[in-house]
């Protein structure tokens, strides 16, 4: 069977397209009326209602409702299953058999079964977020510029967070801002105000350094009195992934805040 799909199928017929893909080790999603029950580290019952279910060829089980990304229920890879009818229900149980743990989806209802054969041995390239980019330079601050040192992250003035403060080669204090995409006006002014305040506050000399993937604004950069550096999200994450397990101590004496990244 490389695929089967079955719209308002009878519970028998339910039965025997789940317990055929399973043994198949095909992608299941069932869609119906269901209760879930979990028994393991902890419990959690989980009330009648409509849900997805998917269980995919390494044993991975998860149910989702109508709302939210995550699912509400799952087991990891590996999990051993075991299909039966009972008093009407279609009972689908995905047991681990070392953790001890059970998630039992009962369905009473089923409107949709799908039992398919995907392929899919495509690559997985994630590269770095904004804040990878930024452990990245604190890391390898050469990324950035030769001579330069991180001093703070997430560097409070008064108009937000400077990502790092540092000193360049020359001992000039300097305020680097970090985008992902293209640095934009807006990343451009929030640099200037940063660098205006910590002028203010300190009485030195300071440089801003936007560092992004590309540049943009690039006359209003230059109007601004600031700079432009070049930074790849691809080349920052081959750093973190070569530095992976080690602590961020090892390399750097600066005060790293807790603060999350929750502004644009």
């Amino acid at each position: 069977m490389r695929q089967l799909i079955l719209e308002e199928p009878s519970l028998s017929e339910a039965y025997e397209a789940v317990r055929r893909g399973i043994a198949q080790r095909r992608m299941l999603i069932v869609v119906g009326r269901c209760t879930v029950d979990y028994m393991g580290r902890a419990s959690s019952k989980l009330g009648e209602g409509e849900r997805v279910l998917i269980i995919k060829p390494d044993g991975s089980t998860l149910i989702h409702r109508p709302r939210d990304y995550a699912p509400v229920n799952w087991q990891p890879p590996g999990s051993i299953f075991k299909t039966r009818l009972i008093d009407n229900r279609l009972h689908i149980r995905a047991y681990r058999r070392r953790e001890g743990e059970v998630l039992e989806i009962a369905f009473d209802r089923i409107s949709l079964i799908a039992v398919l054969h995907l392929v899919d041995e495509g690559e997985f390239h994630l590269y770095a977020s904004e804040e990878d980019m930024k452990q990245a330079i604190l890391l390898e601050p050469s990324l950035l510029e030769e001579g330069f040192k991180p001093l703070e992250a997430e560097r409070a003035v008064e108009p937000g967070f400077i990502d790092i403060l540092g000193v360049d080669r020359n001992g000039i204090l300097t305020a680097v801002e970090i985008k992902r995409r293209s640095a934009d006006r807006s990343a451009v002014l929030q640099l200037k105000s940063y660098v205006d305040a910590l002028r203010a506050e300190t009485g030195r000399e300071v440089r801003g350094i936007l560092a992004s993937l590309a540049k943009g604004a690039q006359s209003l950069i230059a109007t601004l009195g600031l700079e432009f550096k070049a930074l790849s999200p691809r080349r920052c994450a081959e750093i973190l992934k070569a530095r992976k397990g080690r602590r961020l101590t090892e390399y750097l004496n600066i005060e790293v805040s807790s603060r999350g990244d929750s502004r644009s």
